[in-house]
Parts: C-alpha cells; structure tokens; sequence
C-alpha cells in the first residue's frame, strides 16, 4: 500500500508524518534537525527509502490572507531540493494555523510536557497531510 510523507519545514527542526490515502490518516513520525534550515539529507534519503512515498507533502506558511511571507522562499527551496535529488513528486500544502492547533492539542493531550519542539514540528506534519487528504 502506497503512502505519502509530509514534511513541516523548519530552520532547527523539520516535522515528519506518514500517511495513506485510503484512509486519509497520517501519524507522526520523528523530527529531524535542521541547520539555519539545511537537513540532513542523508536522514531524509533514509526516509525516502524507507517509506517509498508516493508523494511528499510540505507545509507552505502563508499569511492569514494567503499570500507568501519571506520564509516561504525558503520552504520552495527545500521542495526544489526534495525534488531536484531525490526525484520525488513534491506538493506543497497550506499550512496556515497548524502550529497553534498543534500546540493546543499536544497541550490538552498532557500539559506543558507534551510541548516539545519536536512533538509539535510532528503534529503540524500530520495535521498538513491530514488537511492534504480531506482536499483531495
């Protein structure tokens, strides 16, 4: 069964999530670090062979009014190199909000200790590609 991978870009951390499109679910999976915004890429590859995703979905930050802020640039650079090294079909994905609502559920889930950097760069991965599936 095919999957798809999303990502929550980020420049110390990038949220990972994996999903399927028969039931339209994703779980989280773990955060990788970033350096001013560079991955590791070899973390990334090992992902890529793991899952074998179908798609990758990355988070796009918008402004509430939808147009582009300057970290967006940053974020198509990262799906152009997604792309452009691995090969990999690459959409990117309104992310508009998924922080705070990440926040606020990981809160109600257990508190401030349920707060962590990662914890919530995954959950905004899984809450991209959840609202990637109900769009489709």
């Amino acid at each position: 069964m095919s999957c798809i991978l999303a990502f929550d870009y980020g420049l110390k951390s990038i949220g990972v999530a994996v999903g399927q499109r028969l039931t339209g679910t994703a779980s989280t999976l773990k955060a990788l670090k970033a350096v001013d915004g560079t991955p590791d890429w070899n973390q990334i590859e090992a992902l890529l062979k793991e899952w074998q995703p179908e798609l990758v979905v990355v988070g796009l930050p918008l402004n509430m009014d939808g147009t582009e802020q300057p970290f967006t640039a940053r974020v198509h650079k990262f799906i152009n190199r997604l792309h452009g090294r691995f090969g990999v079909k690459v959409q990117a994905h309104d992310e508009r909000l998924t922080t705070v609502e990440s926040r606020a559920e990981l809160f109600s889930q257990g508190g401030f200790k349920k707060l962590s950097k990662d914890a919530v760069d995954c959950f905004s991965a899984k809450l991209i590609l959840e609202s990637w599936f109900e769009q489709q």
